[in-house]
């Protein structure tokens, strides 16, 4: 199984998934698995389909919301935001390698953190966010 990086209580991210890891993510406790990684980005990824019916074989919730992690919109933003605040919990997030996920966290608390606490957050899971903190201040600040 991959390495599973904890955020927050609610909320751990993680590299590409596969349709097998499903089953030990439950047993783990996980309720939710959102998937950020369009299809297609890489030959060797599962589809969506694929991997949304191997969480609901293992009786997991799953939730497809596809971004493109070099273009992440504001509507990106309040779709995981609203995802997560919707959730059955722990939730799961993942993409390629982490990164996207815990950038579209990120963003999200840009209101409710202050951008010391998010980074250092994402620095502790393992992913560099201190080139986000421009953006983070825009989201904050309208």
């Amino acid at each position: 199984m991959v390495t599973i990086k904890r955020l927050t209580d609610t909320l751990s991210v993680a590299p590409q998934l596969r349709p097998e890891d499903m089953a030990q993510l439950a047993e783990a406790g996980f309720k939710t698995i959102i998937n950020n990684r369009p299809d297609g980005e890489a030959e060797d990824q599962p589809s969506s389909a694929e991997m949304a019916a191997a969480a609901q074989a293992a009786g997991l919730e799953y939730a497809y919301q596809p971004v493109v992690g070099s273009n992440i919109a504001e509507t990106d933003i309040d779709g995981f935001d609203a995802i997560v605040t919707l959730a059955e919990t722990p939730v799961l997030a993942f993409c390629r390698t982490g990164t996207r996920c815990t950038t579209l966290w990120a963003l999200t608390q840009a209101e409710a953190l202050d951008n010391d606490t998010i980074v250092s957050t994402a620095q502790q899971a393992g992913y560099d966010l201190s080139g986000l903190v421009s953006r983070l201040d825009q989201r904050r600040n309208g």
